[in-house]
């Protein structure tokens, strides 16, 4: 355990946690786009801004991605990290204006926005669906592209390979603008412009998991795919 302190409240955090779990335990609102505690962090929004002192100087960090030391100061409501967080979401409305989620974390920072709910469900790159497809799933269906040297690319952007996607829908779940779209429907399940054979459990009939995933599973856990027909609710 080390010892940090928090707005002025001193407390103790597990070593290597970051800032942001610590203040999430302390109930201190931090807003953020690209944070999910399932997945590693990437800190990509930049929302989640805080001031950290840590040898006599106070510097902005995101605080889903900066460990805790010992003796740590933060500061998670100074004017300057309100002003940081406002600039970044006044870049992010204007780059996405009508979008929901966007325009949601706009209004809680003071950015004035028109009322009436956003329609677009724009890709703000905050990278979700591609930590969830290799960190949780495990397939790397999806891959963030970034601009660089050598890179024939304009802008970031995540690119979707259909030769390992196995139809689960966890980037739809995940993706926090509804740019990620599933459909299902009988016996299809269409996500990524891919269609997926649904299977129909052998009990009720109802079709419950795409054919894809149930042999991913079935390759990765050695059960027989017949054994994993069943849906939850009749197994």
């Amino acid at each position: 355990m080390v010892t940090i302190v928090i707005d002025g409240r001193k407390v103790k955090a597990k070593e290597n946690s970051t800032i942001l779990e610590n203040t999430q335990e302390l109930n201190i609102d931090i807003p953020t786009l690209c944070f999910h505690k399932d997945l590693s962090s990437f800190g990509a929004c930049r929302l989640c801004m805080v001031e950290v002192n840590t040898n006599g100087k106070w510097q902005l960090a995101t605080s889903c991605n900066t460990s805790v030391e010992d003796g740590m100061e933060i500061r998670t409501d100074s004017d300057r990290v309100r002003e940081s967080r406002k600039l970044t979401t006044e870049l992010l409305y204007y780059k996405y204006p009508m979008t929901e989620a966007v325009r949601e974390v706009a209004r809680k920072l003071g950015v004035q926005t028109p009322e009436e709910k956003g329609e677009s469900h724009d890709c703000i790159l905050c990278g979700l669906c591609v930590r969830t497809c290799r960190e949780i799933v495990g397939v790397s269906a999806l891959t963030f592209q970034d601009r660089g040297r050598g890179r024939d690319i304009d802008e970031p952007k995540i690119e979707f390979n259909p030769n390992s996607c196995i139809g689960c829908g966890s980037c739809a779940y995940v993706c926090p603008t509804g740019y990620v779209q599933m459909e299902s429907g009988g016996d299809k399940r269409i996500i990524w412009d891919k269609v997926f054979k649904m299977v129909a459990c052998k009990v009720c009939g109802r079709f419950f998991a795409p054919e894809d995933q149930l042999k991913y599973i079935s390759k990765e856990t050695n059960v027989p795919f017949g054994e994993l027909t069943t849906c939850t609710d009749c197994r």
